[in-house]
This record gives structure tokens, C-alpha cells and sequence, in this order.
């Protein structure tokens, strides 16, 4: 009998806490999720060179690069919020030299290079308030092809100990950035 009653009594808190769960509504998994980056001097115990943490936009069998992010506009370089890149020494990125600190990385994209910036405005969503007099540096970079096609928008590096590749990948676009630091 105190069994029945103890099994009888876990039904009934099961049956509730299933009702909380499902009148809470939460949102569902961002179809854009964010994602973190980070350069090294030397491996992953290592102190951190820059850290850029962005939004992973997905192809989904759609062209993307050139037709729902336009060719010749500024970019958030990813997806909801802009960009950020935390340069946390002084660094050379594009062969321009950068101050520590953190900035908003937005790109213009083309078919045959790419315009990389780097802002001063923070806590921005999407290029929407971008404002060219922030700009701290820009230069272009060529585009190139990875080896296969990307579908989430890729922010990598290779390399360390002094040099760097910063990689920007999606469809059939890769973009190399030399860091030195």
C-alpha cells in the first residue's frame, strides 16, 4: 500500500512539472547560433592573441554571398548582432596596426576581394547603425575558394607564436588575413 501511494504521488509531480515545462514556452535554438573564436600565441593553454565572437548564419541552400548579403555593402561579418573582435595586445591585422581593445569587424564583401573594417562602435545588431567616421582601420583582402563548400559562416585562425591567418569561410568563399602580433 506505501508503495502504491509513493508511486502514485511520483506520477502526480511528474505530471506537473511536465505542465511548467510546457506552459513556460522557451525559445526554441537560434537559427543563427553565436559563436566564439579565439587566436592563441601557443595552443590552447596559451594566453589569447584576439577572441571574435559572432553569429553562424547558415546557407540552407540558399546563395547567400553576392545575393541576401549584397556585394559592394557593409556587412555584420555573421548574423544578429555585429561582430565583435577583442584584441587583447597590439597586433597587425591586414598589415595595419591595431591598439588593444575591443571593436566591431565588419566586412564589405565583393566577388574578387573583400573591404575588412574595424570599428569603434560597440553593442550594435547588424550594420544597421554602422558609421564609417568609427572606422579605425580598412583594408581589402583578396577572396579566394576553400576547399569545399562551407554552409555556417566559419571565423577561424592558423597558425601562431607570431603569425597568424585569420580565415573568413562560407559557400565558396574563403578570405585569408594575415596577423602578426
Amino acid at each position: 500500500m506505501k508503495s502504491l501511494k509513493h508511486s502514485l504521488l511520483a506520477m502526480i509531480v511528474v505530471a506537473l512539472f511536465s505542465e511548467l515545462a510546457i506552459a513556460q514556452k522557451l525559445p526554441g535554438l537560434d537559427p543563427s547560433p553565436a559563436d566564439i573564436s579565439y587566436l592563441r600565441q601557443d595552443g590552447r593553454k596559451s594566453a589569447p592573441v584576439l577572441k571574435v565572437t559572432y553569429g553562424r548564419p547558415l546557407k540552407k541552400g540558399r546563395t547567400m554571398l553576392g545575393e541576401t548579403e549584397p556585394y559592394g555593402k557593409v556587412w555584420r561579418t555573421g548574423a544578429n548582432e555585429t561582430t565583435e573582435i577583442k584584441f587583447y595586445k597590439d597586433v597587425t591585422l591586414g598589415g595595419k596596426q591595431i591598439a588593444a581593445g575591443t571593436y566591431s569587424l565588419y566586412t564589405i564583401p565583393g566577388k574578387d576581394e573583400w573591404t575588412i573594417i574595424i570599428n569603434s562602435k560597440l553593442d550594435t545588431w547588424g550594420a544597421y547603425e554602422y558609421e564609417e567616421s568609427k572606422d579605425v582601420v580598412r583594408f581589402k583582402v583578396p577572396a579566394g575558394k576553400p576547399e569545399a563548400e562551407v554552409e555556417a559562416f566559419t571565423i577561424a585562425f592558423d597558425g601562431g607564436k607570431g603569425d597568424a591567418t585569420m580565415m573568413l569561410a562560407w559557400e565558396n568563399t574563403l578570405i585569408k588575413i594575415p596577423v602578426k602580433f
